[in-house]
């Protein structure tokens, strides 16, 4: 038998068995790992010292950036069209900014989130395709933490209720944001390369929306207003690259 004639065989049998080996099957567990980028489309309501008015203008409101973290995913399947999906990540960290009225480089304040989300996955390809795109639709439960207030709300704040910009009136603020539940949609997919181990690329909308406060201290420490609550849509594309590792 010709070395050639061998080489013709070992190839014919590799292709005859890697659809197999790269199926997706009931039973199978898909972690996938990368980068997370959360970009939100934001909107607020109108801001509002109550006694005072709008501040510092009748068009207050607040917007928020982009952020990018480490996200871990895992698939567990239950047929071989048919998973379910949990999408977790490092905390993400967004700087609160102006809007409206006031400047979007106006820093106001920061706060941290954790996004998990959980979805119903259906994989449309043959279980053998290498190629696995999927789409899902479940349910987002956002926790926000860390919330932070910058100088620059606070000499607004305090500018707003008489005093002079400096904390002579409101000498410190609090931020308070209500945890979110919402709608998830997602469409992603892998290549696998070999029996395990694949490629992901995927991407969500999430309905995110939180109510917020701001409480007001004169400067000993002393409660002084607070903001009426105002709703702040964050409603972010998340989008995802990075590897998939089945077993």
């Amino acid at each position: 038998m010709s070395h050639t004639f061998k080489l013709s065989i070992l190839a014919a049998a590799v292709m005859a068995v890697a659809p197999a080996a790269q199926a997706f099957e009931a039973g199978d567990f898909i972690l996938r790992a990368g980068a997370v980028h959360v970009a939100p489309d934001d909107s607020s309501d109108q801001i509002t010292v109550p006694g005072v008015g709008p501040f510092p203008t009748a068009n207050s409101r607040v917007g928020v950036d982009d952020n990018t973290q480490l996200g871990l995913r895992a698939t567990y399947m239950f047929t071989s069209n048919i998973g379910i999906g949990v999408l977790g990540a490092t905390p993400f960290k967004h700087n609160i900014t102006g809007a409206g009225d006031i400047s979007s480089d106006a820093k106001l304040g920061e706060t941290k989130h954790l996004p998990p989300t959980l979805t119903l996955q259906y994989f449309p390809m043959h279980s053998s395709s290498a190629f696995q795109p999927y789409a899902g639709i479940g349910v987002n439960y956002t926790t926000f933490f860390e919330e932070k207030t910058s100088g620059t709300l606070t000499s607004v704040i305090d500018s707003a209720l008489g005093g002079d910009g400096t904390g002579s009136v409101a000498g410190s603020t609090e931020l308070e944001l209500d945890d979110s539940v919402g709608v998830a949609l997602e469409l992603g997919m892998d290549y696998m390369l070999s029996e395990n181990f694949g490629l992901n690329a995927a991407i969500w909308w999430a309905d995110i929306n939180t109510d917020a406060k701001v409480k007001v201290f004169d400067p000993a420490g002393s409660y002084l207003a607070e903001t009426n609550e105002f709703d702040v849509e964050i409603d972010p594309m998340v989008y995802m690259v990075g590897f998939s590792y089945k077993f």
